[in-house]
């Protein structure tokens, strides 16, 4: 029989489209079990600072449809200290809570396998980041509702690049990881993308709208910022260099990508995982995040999720499928 009595929740990191709904999984799931919750305010540093609110059901009343975090969030150097996590515990005891659920991405996730395996103490992460690089999921929450926000935009970027035959470098989030930009090119009909994980050079990128249709009135390029050419600024400059006939234009979607409605897929999956967490713990899961793969859910270990995706195997059938596709 499970000894927890309070449950911790906090997001952390960027924010994503749905962790509201995560909140509020956590929070129902929790008190149907007839178990406490104590929301920390901006991530780790609400476990430093003892900054804290006590929940119920009116406090995640309405939020499910909401974007953002209701908890805040923030980026926490201290927490990274190991005196900084002595604080936290310190925190977690003088508040009687028994085991911690975190919402974020692989930074987050760092943080916190550093904290369960130091004070032994039972945390599950959800992975909320729009950027879907964390293995032990098929898909993160945000990232569904990150891509219908690109896919909205390039839609109408592509209305105007049409009416005026022009070439527009969109730039979509994504430093590390490529696939905001990979999913979308694929979704909006996109001659190309860059991406970190692919390395295309500009060259390279010429030779294939060189050999593209050349009826198309408008042509696509998807760019992940973490792109090596220096994302679409980089690229533009470039091509305005060497091959001035291109009327190009840059779009860069920014922090519109994190906002806005969570989709119903990003909904639901974050429902799911919210109260896969509180059962997980409930049955004794510890330092792992929780994932669904394959419609199944699944607990990953927190040294391992954060690994990334492996880009060698999985890149390469997308960037042909949008190769066939834009041929």
């Amino acid at each position: 029989m499970s000894n927890i009595r309070k449950i911790g929740v906090l997001t952390s990191g960027g924010d994503s489209p749905g962790m509201n709904a995560a909140i509020r999984a956590v929070v129902r799931a929790s008190i149907y079990y007839n178990i406490e919750v104590t929301g920390f305010i901006r991530g780790y540093e609400g476990l430093i600072n003892n900054d804290f609110i006590e929940m119920d059901r009116k406090s995640v009343a309405n939020i499910i449809q909401r974007g953002g975090t209701i908890l805040k969030t923030a980026r926490s150097e201290e927490f990274l200290t190991v005196e900084g996590r002595k604080k936290a515990l310190a925190t977690l005891q003088k508040n009687k809570v028994d085991a911690l659920v975190v919402i974020g991405g692989d930074g987050t996730f760092v943080g916190a396998d550093l904290f369960s395996k130091e004070h032994d103490f039972p945390v599950l992460g959800l992975p909320g980041t729009i950027d879907n690089d964390l293995v032990g999921t098929d898909f993160t929450i945000g990232y569904d509702s990150a891509l219908n926000t690109v896919v909205d935009a390039v839609d109408k970027i592509r209305d105007t690049a049409e009416s005026h035959d022009r070439l527009f470098l969109v730039e979509v989030m994504g430093r590390d990881s490529g696939l905001i930009a990979l999913r979308s090119g694929i979704g909006v009909g996109a001659e190309a993308i860059l991406i970190p994980e692919a390395k295309m050079g500009v060259e390279e990128l010429l030779h294939k709208l060189d050999n593209s249709r050349k009826d198309k009135a408008s042509k696509i390029i998807v760019v992940a910022e973490g792109d090596e050419n220096g994302g679409a600024v980089g690229v533009a400059e470039i091509l305005k260099l060497k091959y001035p006939q291109y009327d190009t234009k840059i779009a860069i979607l920014g922090h519109i990508q994190r906002g806005g409605k969570p989709s119903c897929m990003d909904r639901v999956l974050a429902s799911r995982l919210g109260v896969a967490a509180v059962e997980g713990l409930l049955n004794g899961k510890k330092t792992s995040m929780v994932g669904l793969v394959d419609k199944t859910i699944t607990f990953t270990p927190f040294d391992h999720a954060v690994k990334h995706i492996d880009a060698e195997t999985v890149m390469p059938k997308w960037v042909r499928l949008l190769d066939i596709l834009a041929f």
